[in-house]
């Protein structure tokens, strides 16, 4: 075991020291422990979904031809219009 010194918050000690009197943990080392644990399993997930996340795009770059970002945007816009014209009937009124 290595000992070290970390530096927490009032409000992060009294959570830590609740949670020992009721009997949660045994110390407050349990308590880090456990917290480094969940940490490192989260950091695990996210290095495997940005891995996942990672393939996929390279999967997808390659069955689809790349399309140019402005006219995309520019007939989005004018679907945008057409769609909310007529959900108003503003076009009755031109």
């Amino acid at each position: 075991m290595y000992k070290i010194s970390i530096a927490i918050t009032r409000e992060q000690h009294a959570k830590i020291k609740v949670a020992v009197e009721r009997g949660d943990y045994a110390t407050t080392s349990e308590v880090i422990r456990t917290a480094l644990r969940e940490w490192e399993l989260k950091e695990e997930v996210r290095r495997i979904e940005g891995e996942r996340v990672g393939k996929l795009w390279g999967e997808g770059i390659a069955r689809r031809p790349s399309v140019e970002g402005p006219p995309v945007m520019e007939r989005l816009r004018d679907k945008h219009v057409r769609v909310v014209h007529a959900a108003l009937n503003l076009d009755d009124l031109v």
